[in-house]
């Protein structure tokens, strides 16, 4: 297939997908709650409060009532997963987990409070509360998660010049149902620790200053969301994504994949940064561009094609000013991550 419809056909396979459509309805509920222009910016991975010379992060996920019943441990996985992965987005380190959880009895609970609880012991940080109900008609779940960041990333400062950079665990394989790659359930906690010690680490050494988790919207989604919020265009290179050999690219863009994450980083702190994750075991690579104007495009070859303007069409529509005004990063002498741990 020449490189002009390759490009194009993956563009619109991407906008097809249901997790890309889900965050449109962030608009809709910052809205109606009157969030727009408020001191913490809504649309990041998670609520930034400041507090003395750093800030608290609150993170906190919801989960579809399809997912938790056709996983329940998987899903109290994630419940504890997903929320470290936001807080490690934002330079951050977690503290402590509360959950919500709401079931048909004590039995159809079971497995996903083991998955709760497998997954904080796996990451060493503890569930400190939360609420039940185990009288309701069907298994839901929901998890939040307290941190603290001593210097953010946040989604609202890439900027134009900034390399993308796609940071990923590749060692795993799909769940048997939806689109998520496991790369953490059966990894040693030391490997999962280590690994989302980078962020906090790229962080506080100033090695950039903006980075977001790959969420169910997919890479290219979660680019979209960063582009949105930091107000720039963006050129990806689909091929250049670090992939897990024989997984199909549509398959690998649109998935959840465990460890995974995007960082807008100046080019001279590419180098730095690649060579932490990789010291982690986490494969990561320059897969585009940020540049100045509204477009994500995607590059295939010598041919490019618009996956989205998200000034002529919004998609989570939370841009606005960063929380507060940074410099351009500066690099540190030296990066060694840290494991996260408790505390």
């Amino acid at each position: 297939m020449p490189d002009a419809l390759q490009a194009a056909s993956l563009a619109e396979a991407l906008r097809r997908g249901q997790g890309l459509a889900s965050k449109r309805d962030i608009e809709t509920v910052a809205q109606r709650l009157g969030l727009a222009g408020t001191a913490v910016p809504v649309g990041d991975d998670c609520a930034a409060i400041p507090d003395g010379d750093g800030f608290l992060l609150l993170a906190i996920e919801g989960f579809l009532p399809g997912f938790v019943a056709a996983e329940p441990w998987f899903a109290g996985w994630c419940g504890v997963m997903v929320n470290l992965s936001d807080v490690a987005a934002m330079g951050g380190r977690p503290t402590a987990v509360v959950d919500a959880l709401w079931s048909a009895g004590a039995e159809q609970a079971e497995p996903l409070l083991a998955g709760l609880r497998a997954a904080a012991a796996a990451y060493g940080v503890p569930i400190v509360g939360g609420h039940s109900n185990m009288r309701a008609p069907e298994l839901q779940l929901s998890v939040a998660v307290l941190g603290r960041a001593r210097r953010l990333l946040s989604g609202f400062d890439a900027r134009p010049g900034d390399v993308l950079l796609a940071a990923i665990d590749l060692r795993g394989s799909f769940r048997p149902c939806f689109d998520n790659f496991d790369a953490a359930s059966q990894a040693p906690p030391d490997r999962l620790r280590t690994a989302l010690a980078v962020l906090p680490a790229i962080a506080e050494a100033g090695l950039c200053a903006s980075a977001k988790d790959i969420s169910q919207a997919g890479l290219v989604g979660t680019a979209l969301m960063l582009a949105e919020s930091s107000r720039v265009g963006m050129v990806i290179k689909p091929a250049s994504v670090p992939r897990p050999a024989g997984v199909e690219l549509l398959r690998w863009l649109r998935c959840f994949p465990s460890f995974g994450f995007l960082l807008a980083a100046p080019l001279s702190a590419v180098a730095a940064i690649t060579a932490a994750f990789e010291q982690a075991g986490i494969a990561c690579a320059p897969i585009g561009r940020c540049v100045a104007g509204s477009e994500l495009r995607l590059r295939e070859g010598a041919a490019e094609t618009l996956f989205w303007d998200h000034a002529a069409e919004r998609l989570v529509g939370c841009a606005q000013a960063p929380l507060t005004p940074k410099a351009p990063p500066t690099l540190s002498a030296s990066l060694t991550p840290q494991a996260s741990v408790a505390r």
